[in-house]
């Protein structure tokens, strides 16, 4: 089976269309959401419907630190420009769509995979994996071979052999990698709604269960679209150019 993972969709509904036209190419059977299905983005609402449709249809997702904030409210740490987003994005979902996002669980596990979306050690806490250090605590607080998160808007990948040796690389897209089975693995799929790289491309990963393979894609879409939008809805500047810098 093919299991896409979709990360950081952040109401970006032109990066989301774009990525699952191209999963579906490429062969997707399932799909994994790792959170942060709000935020940023002027759709939210399109994108959270988006979500409860494909979990109907089998799909698994959990909570990202954007979702937790616009039912539970912003935590202190989140940037003035998240925060003004959070209270724009609430007023415009309905009840049923907060009641989703409050429902979602911080982690799911199948098998020998964990889903989550900022890491193993303290799902709530969102502390972000942006080193080897935090892959390979998140890599020691679970027993899963697999670990798929997001929170980081950047591809990235992380290994922990029994040994204790830890390695990590930029992977490159569209390059099957065989995942040892004598490793633990971490892989970040990268944002699809808000790519932070220099590479305005939407992110996201094809895991091939059977072969325990893992595919990185870069998807262009149209990012201009999606950024005026952001300038329409009123919200700031500074969001519609990162869509279109990727930065």
């Amino acid at each position: 089976m093919k299991l896409a993972l979709v990360t950081d969709l952040h109401a970006n509904r032109e990066a989301v269309e774009a990525v699952m036209a191209h999963a579906a190419i490429h062969g997707a059977e399932r799909f994994a959401f790792l959170g942060d299905f709000v935020g940023y983005g002027a759709e939210p609402g399109w994108v959270v419907d988006f979500v409860i449709g494909h979990m109907k249809r089998g799909a698994v997702a959990v909570m990202g630190n954007h979702d937790a904030a616009v039912v539970k409210g912003p935590t202190p740490t989140m940037v003035p420009q998240a925060r003004e987003v959070v209270a724009w994005t609430r007023n415009q979902l309905d009840d049923t769509q907060l009641a989703f996002l409050e429902s979602l669980p911080y982690s799911i596990t199948e098998q020998d995979r964990l889903y989550v979306h900022a890491n193993a050690f303290a799902p709530t806490q969102w502390t972000y994996i942006v080193s080897r250090i935090e892959a390979v605590r998140s890599l020691l607080a679970t027993e899963a071979r697999f670990t798929f998160c997001g929170h980081v808007h950047e591809p990235r990948l992380f290994h922990l052999a029994a040994t204790g040796k830890a390695g990590e690389f930029v992977p490159v897209p569209d390059v099957p990698i065989p995942l040892s089975p004598q490793r633990q693995w971490l892989a970040i799929p990268g944002s699809a709604g808000q790519p932070r790289d220099g590479n305005p491309a939407a992110c996201y990963a094809m895991f091939d269960i059977a072969g325990s393979t893992l595919t990185y894609y870069r998807v262009p879409y149209d990012h201009e679209a999606a950024a005026a939008k952001i300038r329409a809805a009123g919200l700031p500047e500074r969001l519609a150019e990162r869509l279109i810098d990727g930065d």
